[in-house]
């Protein structure tokens, strides 16, 4: 038991934030690619991602696995993101700061779902059933490729003081 609940209960509440994380996530990225000013969603992203890292510690793990590996860093990342945001307001160098940190938050919680399809959906799991079979580093590096793109274009286009003034 997890918080009260079973642990299959308490997974499932784990992936339904992680969800609402990434697709909150996505919006946001949307938003920052055509220089929308912040909306609703990317508080709804920076907590259900940080919400999302904190339930993954939860679970009854005695080791220190790559999972927990991965959201220490995504916690340490978004303690970035929200002090760009939230404390500086997104001025001067902490709108690239807090693009690049949000992005790169948003990237680990993409990649910790592709590592969750490929181990959990059966159709990906008879592609690469150990999780280091070409099909798996493919999808890893195309997931990849898109971040690196699509923050690129977010870090150059996202100017949320030209969108307050507009």
């Amino acid at each position: 038991m997890v918080l009260g609940l079973s642990l299959q209960t308490f997974t499932q509440l784990h992936v339904i934030i992680s969800l609402i994380g990434i697709a909150a996530g996505l919006l946001t990225l949307l938003a920052m690619i055509t220089s929308e000013k912040p909306s609703h969603w990317t508080g709804l992203f920076l907590w259900s991602t940080l919400l999302t890292s904190i339930t993954g510690f939860l679970f009854p793990v005695s080791v220190l696995t790559p999972a927990i590996i991965v959201g220490i860093i995504s916690t340490a990342v978004l303690a970035v993101a929200l002090a760009s945001y939230y404390l500086f307001h997104l001025r001067s160098h902490w709108r690239w700061i807090y693009v690049a940190s949000a992005l790169f938050a948003l990237y680990l919680n993409c990649f910790v779902g592709v590592v969750q399809s490929f181990q959990k959906i059966e159709p990906l799991n008879a592609f690469a059933p150990n999780g280091n079979e070409p099909p798996f580093m493919v999808a890893q590096g195309a997931l990849l490729l898109a971040f690196l793109m699509l923050g690129y274009l977010a870090i150059r286009r996202f100017h949320p003081e030209r969108a307050l003034n507009a």
